[in-house]
């Protein structure tokens, strides 16, 4: 039996430092882990992508491939979008689908991927009136957001604990809803 595919897609936060963490999580949760990164969080891996890509299994990707290029990847059954910085979120609210990594969740979400979304930005950025526009487009589009006591809650500024971010939460959620919907 072929495990199910999950993308693990990760913005320039502080948790994206310990991806790997994540990833282990995903596997020991089942999931036949794949990892895209926004070109910003591509740049703290730079020079460690390979132990990602072992990790895996698979190619880690941050850039749109070239017209004609087959996809690297298998087909995600699901996606997991963690962390998730404020500026990813309020483009991905407003439609802006400038990098892969919120390409591939805009357009999943509307083919019946599951997609679940934990952020981590501090109190001062969520303030922000965008932030709670974009939440509202993301959930009224069928994105699991998992802030508050379920899932991520936002921390006073300079005081987060990036090595703290609850990976097991995040997938524990992102695998019921998948459940939910058969994948």
């Amino acid at each position: 039996m072929t495990k199910p595919v999950l993308y693990l897609i990760a913005c320039a936060a502080g948790p994206t430092q310990y991806i790997d963490r994540g990833v282990r999580c995903a596997q020991a949760a089942g999931w036949d882990t794949c990892v895209i990164l926004t070109p910003a969080a591509a740049r703290w891996w730079e020079d460690r992508l390979g132990e990602l890509e072992q990790l895996t299994g698979h190619r880690v990707r941050s850039q749109y491939k070239l017209p004609g290029e087959s996809d690297a990847l298998p087909q995600a059954d699901a996606m997991l979008v963690a962390p998730l910085s404020c500026t990813s979120l309020n483009k991905w609210g407003a439609g802006i689908a400038d990098t892969l990594a919120l390409g591939l969740v805009s357009e999943g979400v509307h083919m019946g991927v599951p997609v679940t979304a934990m952020p981590y930005f501090n109190q001062a950025q969520g303030a922000q009136p965008a932030v709670a526009h974009s939440i509202a487009a993301l959930r009224k589009q069928g994105v699991q957001y998992l802030d508050g006591p379920g899932g991520y809650e936002s921390h006073p500024p300079k005081q987060g604990n990036p090595e703290g971010f609850p990976w097991d939460a995040a997938v524990a959620a992102l695998r019921l809803r998948a459940e939910d919907r058969g994948a």
